[in-house]
């Protein structure tokens, strides 16, 4: 999406005088993986914002035609690319993110920037230690080379299907390759691996702040990309948040693409819940 979608977005947003709510999408997906959510949530009487990564194509097919323009992402110039458009809504958000968009979802939060948020399978931070062997693998395809650091990397159908679509049929795993997947840029990738061997690196969040409102930890029970013992790490680094309430919720059966997937209404319904208890 160029910034000036994501501007109109942020207008339409303010000229509503709803709640807005700004999704935030991860890594080898776009804004458009947001639309069913979207939706759901206008319905619901809010005003969603789904905003791009710096110079995220519009479309899958020009992402696929175009990788180059996806390279060269670094997690800290994305969470302030992000921070920045959410600094410009009229009413501080509620915040959802997946994977990597987990991640900047809970930098965001630790910016006080946040009025409830929903971290999905988020990608972990500095001081988040499990480091499980379906992570590793998820990632193999961009830290197996060092070259791809500057690099957007696609995933092939049989990477993704492990990585993202492994709890979903065949059938289903090869639709949701077709209608989503996109190259990504491998920086974030690597800046996340080496997060707790680096002491500068952006890969951080301020979990303790007193201005980072209510947070969810969203769960696949079968996540190979972000397991349990991720998400979970997050969410007690988070809950020691003694200001605001810190909640966990794992999703049964449920793989990374449980956000794009058949039973992406479970997820988002979940998420709405937790949003409308607190604003």
């Amino acid at each position: 999406m160029s910034l000036t979608s994501d501007l109109q977005q942020i207008t339409d947003a303010n000229a509503t005088g709803r709640q807005p709510v700004v999704f935030v999408h991860g890594l080898w997906l776009l804004p458009t993986s947001w639309d069913r959510w979207a939706t759901l949530f206008a319905e619901a009487g809010y005003a969603p914002v789904a905003p791009g990564w710096p110079d995220d194509p519009d479309t899958v097919a020009e992402a696929n035609a175009h990788p180059e323009v996806m390279a060269g992402k670094s997690v800290g110039q994305v969470a302030d690319h992000f921070c920045e458009l959410i600094g410009k809504l009229d009413r501080k958000p509620a915040i959802i993110g997946h994977s990597f968009g987990g991640l900047l979802t809970q930098i965001s939060a630790g910016r006080g920037l946040s009025a409830a948020s929903v971290a999905i399978d988020p990608a972990p931070f500095r001081g988040v230690l499990p480091l499980p062997f379906s992570t590793l693998r998820s990632a193999a395809p961009v830290l197996g080379n060092p070259a791809n650091y500057h690099r957007a990397v696609p995933l092939t159908y049989d990477q993704f299907r492990y990585a993202f679509a492994n709890a979903v049929s065949e059938d289903e795993a090869r639709s949701l390759y077709a209608e989503f997947a996109v190259p990504a840029p491998g920086e974030p990738l690597f800046q996340g691996a080496f997060a707790n061997l680096n002491p500068w690196t952006e890969v951080k969040v301020d979990t303790e702040t007193a201005e980072r409102g209510p947070m969810l930890v969203l769960s696949g029970e079968k996540d190979h990309t972000v397991p349990h013992a991720i998400a979970h790490a997050s969410y007690e680094r988070q809950a020691r948040n003694t200001h605001a309430v810190t909640e966990f919720a794992e999703v049964a059966g449920r793989g990374h693409s449980l956000t794009i997937d058949s039973g992406w209404r479970e997820v988002a319904d979940t998420a709405l819940a937790f949003v409308r208890r607190f604003v």
